[in-house]
This record gives C-alpha cells, sequence and structure tokens, in this order.
C-alpha cells in the first residue's frame, strides 16, 4: 500500500514547477488553481475506476504503455503548454494517465485501492498551490516560467523511462 502512495507523490512532482509556472504569470490567480485540481480529482477517479476496468483484459506488460503515455506527456510539456487553460487541461489529463498507470502498475500485486486517485490529487494540489504562493512571493523569481515546464516535462520523461526500464 505504502508504495502506491509514495509512486503518485514522486509522479506528482511536475506540478510544482506547473504551479510555480502559473504563479509566475501575474493573470494567473489562485481560484484557478483550485478549479484546475477539482477538475483534475474528477480525472484521477475517472482513470482509477478506468484502469481498474481495463487491467483485467490486458495481458502485457502494462509499463511499456504507461513509459511511453509519461514521455509523450513530458514531450508535450516541454515543447510548448503556456496558457492558463491549456495547462490545466494538460495537467489534469497527465494525472488521469498518473492515476490509470499506477493502478495499472500495482494491480498486479493488488496493491491498487482509490487511494492512488487520492493522493496523486492532493499531491498535485499541494505541490502546485506551495509553488504558486512561491512564484507569488518571489522567492523562486529566477526560475523563468519556460524553464518550469522543462523541468516538469523533464520529470515525466524520466519517470516514463523508469517504468519502461524497470
Amino acid at each position: 500500500m505504502f508504495a502506491p502512495v509514495l509512486s503518485g507523490l514522486v509522479v506528482s512532482t511536475d506540478a510544482f514547477f506547473i504551479g510555480a509556472s502559473l504563479g509566475l504569470q501575474k493573470k494567473c490567480k489562485f481560484y484557478q488553481i483550485a478549479l484546475i485540481n477539482l477538475f483534475l480529482c474528477s480525472l484521477c477517479m475517472v482513470g482509477y475506476f478506468l484502469a481498474d476496468f481495463i487491467s483485467d483484459y490486458i495481458f502485457f506488460d502494462t509499463a511499456v504503455i504507461v513509459g511511453l503515455v509519461f514521455i509523450s506527456l513530458g514531450a508535450w510539456y516541454i515543447f510548448g503548454v503556456s496558457k492558463i487553460s491549456i495547462v490545466g487541461v494538460a495537467m489534469s489529463v497527465e494525472a488521469m494517465f498518473i492515476t490509470m498507470g499506477l493502478t495499472l502498475l500495482f494491480s498486479h500485486d493488488n496493491n491498487a485501492s482509490i487511494i492512488i486517485p487520492i493522493a496523486v490529487a492532493l499531491a498535485h494540489f499541494g505541490y502546485a498551490a506551495a509553488s504558486f504562493f512561491l512564484a507569488r512571493s518571489r522567492l523562486i523569481r529566477r526560475i523563468s516560467d519556460r524553464l518550469c515546464n522543462i523541468i516538469s516535462g523533464g520529470a515525466l520523461i524520466i519517470y516514463g523511462l523508469m517504468a519502461l526500464i524497470f
């Protein structure tokens, strides 16, 4: 049970850099972060139930799917996510895929539970909110929003490679 929660926290670290990126944009308000994460939480639940349903019908190593999805999402973040609405949708879909990936990876050991989408959603909100306020308080003012997207995408690519290798 500990491994799925830890994985949910680790793969959600990209939300820290997304929150910082949004915090550096003066037009973004905190209520938008909250709305994004409300949508994100609902997609995490959808992802969990969808993955739980399809896990019985997948007869090959799901790590390949998970790895390729995260590498693709990471590349998408790196090469051009900038508008708040697009970032919100991207982060929500990415969280849904995180939830699906973790559910598929841990369904073999019967360790997949409803705690996975809850951990992913709470971690995304916590990381994004903390970095949003750090960016507004000028503690991380020196990091460009473009660099935040690159770091966030890099984190997803690394997780995707880890899923493929391990």
